[in-house]
Formats: C-alpha cells, structure tokens, sequence
C-alpha cells in the first residue's frame, strides 16, 4: 500500500509496534526445553490483549499463530512439540493485523551457545538488512535492496536464499511488490514509492541459494545442508528516510 494520512501512518506504527513487542517477547522466552507450541502460545495470548489478530492464521488459516523455523527449517514452521535445545539456530516470524493495518517482522537467533557459523550467518542477516535500508528511498528500485544485500552476504563468504523474498504489505499481508529479492535482477524490479509500505528480509546462507517445501506439512521450508538466518522488518518508505514500525 501507499501511506498517505495520519490514520494510515499511526495504523501501520500500532501493529507494527504490537508484532515486534510478541516477537521480543518470543525471543526472550526461547530457552532450552519449551516447545514450538508452547511459544506460539505466548503469542495467541499476546494478540488477544492487544485486540490484534495472527495474519498467518486469519488470512492463510496457517496452524499457528506464528512462524516458528528451527535449524534445518527456514520458514513457516509450524509450532508443535518440537523442543528447543541449546545450540539450536530459531526463527521467530510473527505478523499480524489490527483495524485493516498489517505489519510483519521476523528474526533468527542463536539459543545459548551454538556454533559460531550460526551467530555469523544472524549477524550478517542483520548487516544485510541495515545496507539495505540504507537504499531505502523514494526513486530507489528494489534491486538496488537486493544488490546491498547480496554484497555484504559475498563479503563474508556466504550466499543468499533467492526463492525467498520481501514483499509489498499495508492492507493485507502481501501485496505489490510482489517480490523483494535479495539479489541483485531487474526480473520483477520496481521503483519505490514515498509511502510505499514494504517488509524487506534478508535470508542468508552458509552454502545453498534455494530452499524447498517440506512435502509432509505443506508448510514449511527447508534446507539440506545449510543454515540460515533471517531478519525482517516492516518499512514505510518516506523522503525523509525509512520508517521502521516493527522496532
């Protein structure tokens, strides 16, 4: 969508500012031994005080409130009986709707003490997007966003996830552009609008550029021999510099 009126800019910064809130808390209580299930919980509860409804759940009737994605998983987890366990790389992606306003936010992070490759990959998520960001004007292209992150994933040896991408969102949870990637095309490139309202995520990877559909949820998608992180914000895009409303 495009943000035009107050109404629009404090809708968008009030689910904005509810989604990253149960994302935070999300992350704080991922500790070792609570399941998927048990997260998504927290979640439902969160949504219900703040009078806003799971996006995933209300638009696609996704089996959870919130994406939950451990190690080999990438996205769209669905919560269950999984346990979390100490090392284990989690991605929390949580959106959501109130008053016809969507906001949409996610993160990867490392439970205790993991590996070092999984720290670096989440780091280097977030390097990707903050380079990004910084193209993130009017008269900007959606390529140049994709540019700045796949340099900064080639800085550090790492590669990105291209059938995986940001998207337009405002009054539903996808909306045009339909594709944000996260590599530099001019396939499905265009230009940034003042109020054009996006949620640009990074997915990067420590070796594989694809990521396929696990056959027996028809949900979730999945890696062979990779790790990887995300990191999402949504963003209204303005020419006095991007708004981030899911901080």
């Amino acid at each position: 969508m495009i943000a035009k009126t107050a109404e629009d800019f404090n809708g968008l910064k009030e689910i904005g500012k509810i989604c990253g809130s149960i994302r935070n808390a999300l992350v704080k209580a991922t500790k070792p031994g609570i399941t998927t299930k048990e997260l998504d919980h927290i979640a439902k509860e969160l949504f219900e005080q703040a009078g806003a409804q799971s996006a995933p759940k209300g638009i696609y009737d996704f089996p959870g409130y919130t994406c939950i994605s451990v190690n080999e998983e990438v996205a769209h987890g669905i919560p269950g009986e999984r346990i979390i366990e100490e090392g284990d790389i989690v991605n929390i992606d949580v959106s959501g709707s109130k008053n016809g306003y969507f906001a949409d936010c996610g993160v990867s992070f490392v439970v205790g003490n993991g590996e070092p490759i999984l720290q670096k990959i989440c780091d280097v998520a977030k390097e990707a997007f903050d380079a990004g960001l910084e193209k993130a004007m009017p008269g900007s292209r959606t390529s140049a966003l994709g540019k700045a992150v796949e340099d900064v994933a080639k800085k550090h040896g790492l590669t990105v996830i291209k059938n995986l991408t940001g998207h337009g969102i405002g009054r539903t949870i996808h909306e045009a552009p339909d594709h944000i990637l996260n590599y530099y095309s001019r396939w499905d490139d265009h230009e940034l609008l003042d109020g054009m309202v996006i949620a640009f995520e990074p997915f990067i990877s420590t070796l594989e550029e694809e990521v396929f559909l696990d056959e027996d949820d028809e949900w979730s998608y999945l890696t062979e021999e990779s790790f990887v992180a995300q990191y999402e914000h949504t963003i209204i895009i303005t020419k006095d510099g991007p708004i981030i409303t899911t901080l």
